[in-house]
C-alpha cells in the first residue's frame, strides 16, 4: 500500500484553511493531519504529528511564519511550503522565510482572480507530493566530480573550451542556491552572469535587491537590450522569458511576454541557455541547480554541443534534485558538484 503524503495547515484566516484543505482533499495520496490557526500553534502541531509537509503562512498572531519555520526546523524539521503574498513585501518574507529553511512557496489567490485560484489549485496539489518526495532535509558535502580539460577565460580564443558568459537555472530551493553561489563572486568577477529563477514578477525585485546587498558582485534585474558586463549578475525578470542576442560586440537580453513563446516554466531556462550558448557561440558555462522538473535540460544540450561546459547541483545538496538529475541522466553533465563548491569553482575557471 502506497503511504500517503502527511499535511499541517497553518494559517490564521479560516478562509484559507478551508481552501487549502479542500483541495489537498481532491488527491487520495494526501491525508491533511493537522491545521493550525498561527505559528505557535504550528510548531506545537508540528511536534505532535510529525507530518511530512507543512503549508504556512506568514503573517499570523503570536508567532509569524517565519518564526515558526526557523522553530520547526530546529524541533522538528520536515518540508514547509509558504502560502504567500503576491507583493514586494511577501516576497521579502518569503525570502526570509527559505534562509530559515522553507523549501518552496505559492502564491496566494486573491478571491476575484478565478486564474489566480486554478493556478493555486495546480501548484498545491503538484508541489506538496513532489517536495514530500524530494528527498534529504540535510544536505552534506559530497565528492565532486571535477572539470577535466576546461580552460579560463584569460587564455584567449585559442583555448578549446573557453569560457566568457555564464549562465545559471535553477527553481525549487533555487533562491538560497543561487544566493551561496554567488556570494562567493568577487566584486572584481570577470565573467558576465544571468540568472534564471522561476519565480513571479513581484519577486525578481526584492530578490536581486536581497543578492546585491548580500553579495560583493552587483546584482539587478534584467533590462530589455542592456548588455551583459563583467561585474554584474543580471536576474531574468518573472512573469516574462528572458532571450540573449548578439549586438555589436556583445550580447544584449530580450525580454518577450510569456505566451510568446509559451511555456509553463517562466522565465525560461532552457530559452535563457539555448540562446546565451548561440549569441556566445559555445563560449559559455552553463549551471543547473536545485529545482523540480527538467526546464534546463535543452538549454543545457546547447550549450554542450556548442563547446560550452556544463555544471550541476549534485543530489545530496539538491532541495528538489529534477532539474539537475534530467540532465546527468541526460549525460549531457561535465560536472557535478556539491553547492558549497560550486561558488569557488566559478572562481577557479575563470580567474584561472
Amino acid at each position: 500500500m502506497v503511504r500517503r503524503t502527511r499535511v499541517l495547515i497553518v494559517d490564521d484566516s479560516p478562509f484559507m484553511r478551508m481552501a487549502i484543505r479542500r483541495i489537498l482533499t481532491t488527491d487520495p495520496g494526501i491525508d491533511v493531519v493537522g491545521i493550525a490557526s498561527d505559528g505557535l500553534e504550528g510548531v506545537e502541531q508540528a511536534v505532535e504529528l510529525r507530518p511530512d509537509v507543512i503549508t504556512m503562512d506568514v503573517e499570523m498572531p503570536r508567532m509569524d511564519g517565519i518564526a515558526s519555520v526557523k522553530k520547526i526546523m530546529s524541533v522538528a524539521p520536515c518540508r514547509i511550503i509558504m502560502v504567500s503574498a503576491m507583493t514586494s513585501e511577501g516576497a521579502t518574507a518569503t525570502f526570509d522565510a527559505l534562509d530559515a529553511g522553507a523549501v518552496d512557496y505559492i502564491l496566494k489567490p486573491s478571491a476575484e482572480n478565478s486564474t489566480a485560484q486554478a493556478q493555486f489549485k495546480e501548484e498545491l496539489l503538484h508541489k506538496v507530493p513532489c517536495t514530500a518526495s524530494a528527498g534529504t532535509l540535510h544536505p552534506h558535502h559530497a565528492t565532486p566530480i571535477v572539470i577535466d580539460g576546461v580552460e579560463p577565460v584569460h587564455h584567449g580564443a585559442g583555448a578549446k573550451r573557453r569560457i566568457e558568459y555564464i549562465g545559471i537555472g535553477a527553481s525549487t530551493g533555487g533562491p538560497v542556491a543561487v544566493q551561496e553561489v554567488i556570494s562567493c563572486l568577487p566584486a572584481s568577477f570577470s565573467c558576465p552572469v544571468i540568472v534564471a529563477v522561476h519565480m513571479p514578477k513581484a519577486f525578481t525585485g526584492p530578490f536581486a535587491e536581497r543578492l546585491n546587498a548580500k553579495c560583493s558582485i552587483t546584482v539587478r534585474v534584467a533590462q530589455d537590450g542592456e548588455l551583459l558586463r563583467s561585474g554584474t549578475v543580471l536576474i531574468a525578470p518573472g512573469g516574462q522569458h528572458t532571450t540573449l542576442v548578439r549586438s555589436g560586440g556583445g550580447i544584449a537580453v530580450k525580454l518577450s511576454p510569456a505566451t510568446a513563446p509559451s511555456g509553463v516554466y517562466i522565465p525560461s531556462v532552457d530559452l535563457l541557455m539555448s540562446s546565451l550558448a548561440e549569441s556566445a557561440n559555445g563560449a559559455v558555462l552553463g549551471i543547473i541547480l536545485t529545482g523540480m522538473g527538467a526546464d534546463g535540460y535543452k538549454g543545457m544540450q546547447q550549450v554542450k554541443s556548442r563547446g560550452g561546459v556544463t555544471l550541476v547541483q549534485d543530489q545530496a545538496t539538491s532541495t528538489v534534485y529534477g532539474m539537475p538529475k534530467a540532465c546527468i541522466d541526460g549525460g549531457i553533465a561535465d560536472s557535478i558538484l556539491p553547492l558549497a563548491k560550486i561558488g569557488p569553482a566559478l572562481e577557479q575557471l575563470v580567474a584561472g
